[in-house]
């Protein structure tokens, strides 16, 4: 089951830039991800509604607030923000196979801040995603 998710989840993460570079083309970055995030809100309001969601709040503990404020700075507003800004200007490829590095920065600094352990395995996709990274910088003409 986790392996389907992963894949819906990577099947939706590479189709959703295709809709957000044709959403960027009349506008700014800044206010297409403040639309897409009124629209994130809107279905997530209403399926909190819906599964009575909204009960759990109650229940959590402060630092779980935090964390989460933190993450959502960190992914939604400014990750998205600097993705859409390099999404409006450059090619979709290479902008998304640069953002495809980020777990290359969550393999380092979990070890370094969660005491994560790094397997062989995992260095050697790190290795693969940094010779992809120079293949895109090559840009060879075809």
């Amino acid at each position: 089951m986790v392996f389907l998710l992963a894949l819906l989840g990577t099947f939706c993460w590479g189709l959703a830039p295709l809709f957000g570079k044709l959403g960027l083309t009349q506008t700014n970055p800044l206010t297409a991800l403040a639309l897409r995030t009124f629209y994130t809100g809107v279905v997530l309001a209403g399926w909190f509604g819906f599964t009575q969601g909204v009960a759990e709040f109650r229940h959590l503990p402060p630092k779980i607030y935090l964390f989460l404020a933190f993450e959502a700075l960190l992914a939604t507003i400014l990750g998205d923000l600097a993705y859409f800004s390099a999404l409006k200007i450059g090619n979709l490829n290479d902008v998304t196979m640069i953002m495809s590095t980020s777990p290359m920065v969550t393999l380092v600094l979990s070890h370094f801040f969660l005491g994560e352990q790094i397997y062989a395995y995992q260095v050697l996709g790190i290795l693969l995603i940094v010779a992809g990274l120079v293949l895109v910088g090559l840009q060879p003409k075809f």
